[in-house]
C-alpha cells in the first residue's frame, strides 16, 4: 500500500492526535531505516530514545520470534519464565557504580508496566501509599517547572507545563510545582509545606522541554530537604534512563539516591514496556490488589526486555555512550548557526538562532536521509540509538550545515 493511501486511510480511521511526517518507514537496522520507497534514513530520534540497542538487534529480534512461538500472554496471575531475572537485572543497574569504588548493596523491587506514563503512575501511587502507611502522611508532590511526565490525567497534573493542561481541566491535585536549579525556592518550597510533601519528582534531564539539566547541587539539596520532611525522592527516568546518559541511570551522575525510580523508552529496544522499581523498603508498601495491569510484564515484552538488558550490560555504554555524546556535542558546536549545545551522553539538544526554525529543519532533514526531532521553534533534540558512531554523527552535522545553510 502506497503512502498516500496510508494517509487517506489514516485521516479517516486514526485519531488526529500526532502530526506525522510524510513518510511510511517499513524496516530498519541499527541507526538506518528505510521506507516504502526504499530510502534510507539515518535515525537521530531512536523511536524518541527507545532504540536503545538500534532497529531490529538480533538478540532482541531472535528472543522476541522464540518467545512468541511459545507462548504470548497468560496474565500476572501466574510466574512466567525471566520476570525476575529483568528484576534482578534492573535492581544491579540501579546499584551501578564505576570501577574501583565500592558497589551498594541496596534491593529494589520492579512493577512491570507498559508505557512510561504508566510506570508515573505506579509511582506516584506507591509514593502516596508509603507516606500513608509507613511515611509521613504527606500526600502532596513536589514536581519541576517545564518538567513532562505524560499524557494521562494524573501525570499530566504532575506535568508543570499549562500549555499542555489547559484544554484538560480540571486535572487531579495534589501536585505543587518549583522552579528547577532554584535552591531559594525550593527552601521556601519545603519550609512552606514540610511534612505535608510526600515526594519530591523530577527528571535528572528534562527532556521534552529541549534536555535541560538538573544541577547536581540541586539535587543533592532536594534529597536533603526530602529527608528533613520525611518524603521520598523519585525519580522520572524514563528518558534519561536505560544508558542513554552514560550511566545505567542518570541519577547516579548527581551525587543521590532516590527511593523510586520509573523507567521506560529504551529497557526493550522498541517492545512496549515501563517499570517502576523501588527500594525494597518502600516496595513493600504494596499488597496484592494495591496496583496492577493486564499487559504488564508480559511474556513478550520480558523476552525483549531481558535480551535488551543483557546486551547492555555486557556491552561498554558506560564507555561509549559519554564519547560519542562528547563528540555529537563537539560536532554540533561547530556549526555556524548553533547558539547552545546541552545535554549528557546520547541525549543532547541544540538551539539555532533566527530566522532558522526548528520545525522547517526537521522537515527538510527528511528529504536529505535524517529523522531529526524539534522540541520548540528553535530547539533540535537528539536521541539516537546507543549503537551511534562518528561516522553516523559526521554525516548528521555534514547535512545539517547544509540543510541550515538552505533554510536560512
Amino acid at each position: 500500500m502506497s503512502l498516500e493511501e496510508q494517509k487517506q486511510l489514516e485521516s479517516e480511521y486514526v485519531m488526529g492526535t500526532f502530526a506525522r511526517k510524510p513518510v511510511c518507514l517499513v524496516e530498519g537496522r541499527g541507526m538506518h531505516v528505510s521506507d516504502d520507497a526504499g530510502h534510507d534514513c539515518l535515525d537521530f530520534i531512536g523511536g524518541i530514545g527507545v532504540c536503545s540497542l538500534g532497529h531490529c538487534h538480533p538478540a532482541v529480534v531472535a528472543a522476541v520470534q522464540e518467545q512468541a512461538g511459545k507462548l504470548m500472554h497468560v496474565s500476572n496471575y501466574y510466574y512466567i519464565e525471566k520476570r525476575g531475572e529483568v528484576a534482578k537485572l534492573l535492581s544491579e543497574a540501579l546499584n551501578y557504580v564505576p570501577a574501583g569504588e565500592s558497589a551498594s548493596a541496596e534491593q529494589w523491587k520492579t512493577f512491570f508496566a507498559n508505557s512510561g506514563a504508566e510506570a508515573n503512575e505506579c509511582m506516584m501511587k506507591l509514593a502516596r501509599l508509603y507516606a500513608r502507611v509507613k511515611g509521613n502522611g504527606g500526600t502532596t508532590i513536589v514536581t519541576l517547572d517545564g518538567s513532562f511526565h505524560g499524557r494521562t490525567m494524573e501525570t499530566l497534573a504532575a506535568t508543570a507545563q499549562p500549555a499542555k493542561q489547559e484544554s484538560f481541566q480540571p486535572l487531579p491535585g495534589g501536585f505543587v510545582h518549583v522552579k528547577p536549579n532554584d535552591t531559594q525556592a525550593l527552601r521556601d518550597m519545603f519550609s512552606q509545606l514540610g511534612s505535608e510533601i510526600c515526594a519530591f519528582m523530577f527528571e535528572p534531564i528534562q527532556g521534552e522541554s529541549g534536555v535541560h539539566p538538573c544541577e547536581p547541587e540541586y539535587l543533592q539539596l532536594a534529597q536533603e530537604l526530602c529527608h528533613e520532611v520525611g518524603a521520598l525522592m523519585i525519580a522520572d527516568e524514563v528518558q534519561t534512563g536505560v544508558y542513554r546518559t552514560g550511566t545505567p541511570f542518570a541519577f547516579q551522575q548527581m551525587g543521590i539516591q532516590p527511593d523510586i525510580v520509573s523507567i521506560a523508552k529504551g529497557i526493550a529496544d522498541g517492545f512496549p514496556m515501563g517499570a517502576c522499581a523501588a527500594r525494597a523498603q518502600v516496595a513493600d508498601a504494596f499488597n496484592p490488589g494495591d496496583h496492577g495491569s493486564t499487559f504488564g510484564g508480559s511474556n513478550l515484552a520480558i523476552a525483549a526486555a531481558c535480551a535488551t538488558l543483557s546486551e547492555l550490560a555486557a556491552g561498554e555504554f558506560t564507555e561509549t555512550v559519554p564519547r560519542m555524546g562528547a563528540y555529537l556535542k563537539e560536532r554540533l558546536a561547530q556549526l555556524p548557526a548553533v547558539t547552545q549545545v546541552r545535554g549528557r551522553g546520547l541525549m543532547v539538544a541544540c538551539d539555532i538562532a533566527q530566522p532558522l526554525e526548528a520545525p522547517a529543519v526537521v522537515q527538510r532533514g527528511l528529504a536529505q536521509g535524517l529523522l531529526l526531532n524539534a522540541t520548540g521553534p528553535h530547539t533540535l533534540r537528539f536521541l539516537p540509538p546507543l549503537v551511534c558512531s562518528e561516522q553516523e554523527i559526521d554525516t548528521l552535522v555534514e547535512k545539517l550545515g547544509v540543510i541550515m545553510q538552505i533554510c536560512g
